[in-house]
């Protein structure tokens, strides 16, 4: 059985009720072994050192994407992220303590404001998400027409989209882009993801509805193609990728529209 050691850690500490006007470091000495993850050091920091952390989690399975949480700079997924590949340099079996110099430097997500310690609003990725309709708009399964048939869909149309389903909602995406951060209107990684996803999808029937959103600019024109989204995603959803489809997709939508003589709103670049 491996034997426990210790590393140093820094958690960013906030509490505006608490009169703080800007973030601490907050430096605690933990154990960990090959099974530690950041989550369970943010676990025993509450439970063994100072109860008044706060943070986010649930599932432990990198599948709720509520833990999310900038490591050494890097969006991470708290459970899904190990204290060992942060100290693996340093020497297998060694008391890395010796050393107080941190192995982890752990704070809330960029580019999200914060309300206590880890902890950060949500909503602007939340009314972006709103904004682009992730959910099938079909016309003849609404209310009023309740005869509306089950739809069928074969492996092929299913594959079209499977990726870009794949989003579990988590943010990293948001704290990785460098467009998200200086422009909070821009709709995002994760959002143009999931439009793109449902754009896709054989059963949907609101496409130009979304296009609407994706073709301002502060849609998809707005990405300056960093990728750097991408890298941090948790699932591999790619959303670098479904927004350079969705560049084309939106200026294939306008041209049409240009060619109707209809109006696209700001359709700038």
């Amino acid at each position: 059985m491996t034997q426990p050691r210790t590393c140093y850690v820094d958690i960013s500490r906030y509490d505006p009720e608490r009169g703080d006007q800007y973030p601490t470091m907050q430096r605690v000495q933990v154990p960990y072994d090959d099974s530690t993850s950041v989550l369970d050091v943010l676990q025993y920091v509450k439970e063994q050192v100072d109860s008044s952390l706060s943070y986010r989690w649930s599932c432990r399975m990198a599948i709720c994407g509520s833990c999310g949480v900038m490591v050494n700079g890097i969006p991470k997924l708290g459970c899904k992220d190990f204290v060992r590949d942060y100290v693996a340099h340093k020497g297998v079996g060694r008391d890395h303590a010796a050393n107080d110099a941190p192995a982890l430097t752990i704070e809330p997500l960029a580019h999200f404001t914060g309300e206590r310690d880890l902890v950060v609003n949500m909503d602007e990725f939340l009314t972006h998400l709103e904004a682009v309709k992730p959910y099938i708009i079909d016309p003849a399964s609404r209310p009023n027409n309740p005869s509306a048939a089950t739809h069928s869909q074969t492996p092929a149309q299913l594959a079209r989209y499977q990726q870009f389903a794949n989003c579990i909602n988590c943010g990293l995406c948001y704290a990785a882009c460098p467009q998200f951060g200086l422009n909070p209107e821009f709709v995002g990684p994760a959002a143009i993801a999931l439009a793109h996803r449902y754009n896709l999808d054989s059963r949907d029937h609101g496409k130009h509805e979304r296009m609407q959103v994706l073709n301002t600019h502060d849609g998809v024109w707005s990405c300056t193609f960093v990728g750097f989204c991408s890298d941090v995603c948790p699932k591999g959803v790619d959303p670098a990728a479904a927004v350079n489809q969705g560049k084309v997709e939106s200026a294939k939508s306008m041209l049409i529209q240009l060619f109707k003589g209809s109006s696209i709103g700001d359709s700038r670049s």
